[in-house]
């Protein structure tokens, strides 16, 4: 055997042996252990290099290497400041009263994410683009100081032109203005980079995290997916909605409409919101970024409200904990609704845990996805779920995007993040707690309405589909964890 071919049996030799290894150290779940290590093994080389691509976990190493040094954000106030404060309440703004049985979940969540429950802020639903766009198109008309808006997708159609204007014109008024994309979304083939237009056109935007070829990074995940405007630190949006004329749901030119959510917020949680971005835009590389010292003012009767950051960072697997400790709230009904359901085993066990204290929870899925495999992937799952007692619909097109969860009428989480692992484990998501009744009602209006135009699945259906189309469903759960 010649020198080359016995040097590169060493080196795949060496490779299989170092994958096997770092996954037998790194993996937290011993069955993803032992797929890898079975992978590598049974594909030399080849199954190594699948592992260093897709298994090793950058999550944090990554994301702790994309953390700033310690020097000041916006207005003298660092990031570590920044962290170390979020437990502080703000000078004047007293503890709110979460009403019974929630306030254990209120200091669960405060012992999680280390940020304080705000009192007085108002909320206002945003149904689709038709009523999401123009009310933030408005909000940038009439800034006064500062523009930050971060969105996963910003499709440059004509709904992204009307962004790109009105920001334009902000920032010929003397307007500081600030835009972050995520940078895998944005180099996608199906979009022009938003990012390099609007830097053209003399706005700061910068992409957060795209991969390069010098230094080398083609890593998929550490995807920031939160969606943000925020306009003078006093008026923000969060929600589940990108830039695009696919959220323009009645709109004839709309090849491939989807339904969403938007939400409008008056109060002291936009500062949290602000400090969120900040946080994105130093890790994007930007400099200082406008960060309101103060938070608005609170509004009378107006509802308790908590920002909740998950990611591949220090704030990783928060969402999750946070999801378990409403889930452990709930005495009588739970209403989900998320276009990708692929929850992790331990929020599956929190769910049944729930339906056999006599929970009713109700799940609302989309019947048309706009990623096929993972529906096949949800697919597979259904069954189990509704024979432990939860009633699943599916509701009909165009595609829901829409994420929302209920508990008893009293606290509603909403935002970015969908109940699949990429979201609990590899995006940068934001969510927002609320504890308000009228709100809470308001939304579980909504969902009834969505409800009873979707049809109810059973379990018995599922299972009698042909043999074929089952295999196929349970090939793809078996890479949910990546999908």
């Amino acid at each position: 055997m010649s020198w080359p071919i016995l040097l590169g049996t060493a080196a795949l030799a060496v490779a299989s042996l170092f994958a096997c290894g770092h996954a037998l150290l790194r993996k937290r779940d011993p069955r993803a252990a032992w797929g890898w290590i079975v992978g590598v093994l049974l594909l030399p080389g080849f199954g190594a290099l699948l592992y260093f691509l897709f298994g090793v976990n950058r999550v944090e190493t990554r994301a702790h290497q994309l953390r700033p040094p310690r020097h000041t954000l916006g207005r003298g106030v660092g990031l570590d400041h920044l962290r170390d404060a979020r437990h502080q309440r703000p000078r004047g703004h007293e503890k709110p009263a979460v009403p019974g049985r929630f306030a254990q979940l209120a200091r669960t969540t405060d012992i999680i994410t280390r940020r304080a429950l705000l009192d007085g802020n108002l909320l206002q639903p945003l149904f689709n683009g038709e009523e999401a766009y123009p009310a933030m198109l408005a909000a940038i008309a009439g800034a006064q100081r500062s523009v930050l808006l971060a969105s996963y997708i910003f499709d440059m159609d004509k709904v992204g032109e009307q962004f790109v204007a009105a920001l334009v014109a902000a920032r010929q008024r003397g307007v500081r203005v600030c835009v972050l994309v995520d940078g895998y979304a944005e180099l996608s083939l199906r979009r022009p980079c938003a990012s390099r237009r609007m830097r053209k056109l003399g706005l700061e935007a910068l992409r957060f995290h795209p991969p390069t070829l010098l230094p080398p990074s083609f890593h998929i995940n550490l995807r920031n997916h939160r969606k943000l405007l925020i306009v003078d630190g006093e008026l923000g949006y969060t929600g589940g909605m990108n830039i695009g004329l696919r959220h323009m749901a009645q709109d004839p030119e709309n090849p491939h409409p989807e339904t969403d959510m938007h939400f409008e917020l008056r109060g002291p949680v936009v500062q949290q919101l602000a400090e969120v971005f900040a946080e994105d835009w130093r890790y994007a590389g930007g400099g200082d970024c406008p960060c309101p010292e103060q938070p608005a003012p609170e509004i009378e009767g107006g509802a308790i409200c908590r920002v909740i950051t998950d990611g591949p960072n220090e704030d990783l697997g928060q969402l999750t904990l946070v999801l378990l400790a409403a889930l452990a709230a709930a005495r009588r009904r739970v209403r989900i609704m998320t276009p990708y359901f692929l929850p992790p085993r331990e929020l599956v066990a929190a769910m049944e845990a729930a339906v056999l204290r006599g929970v009713h929870i109700q799940i609302i899925l989309p019947s048309r996805s706009d990623l096929d495999k993972v529906r096949r992937a949800m697919r597979h799952i259904l069954p189990e779920l509704i024979i432990r007692g939860m009633r699943i619909y599916y509701q009909p097109p165009p595609f829901a995007h829409g994420k929302l969860l209920i508990v008893d009428d009293r606290y509603v989480l909403l935002g970015s993040a969908n109940l699949d692992p990429r979201s609990l484990r590899l995006n940068f998501e934001l969510m927002v707690e609320v504890y308000d009744r009228s709100f809470a009602v308001r939304m579980e209006q909504h969902f009834r309405g969505l409800r009873l135009r979707s049809k109810l699945q059973h379990a018995k259906e599922l299972q009698k589909r042909p043999l074929p189309s089952r295999l196929y469903d349970a090939f793809w759960w078996l890479f949910s964890p990546y999908l």
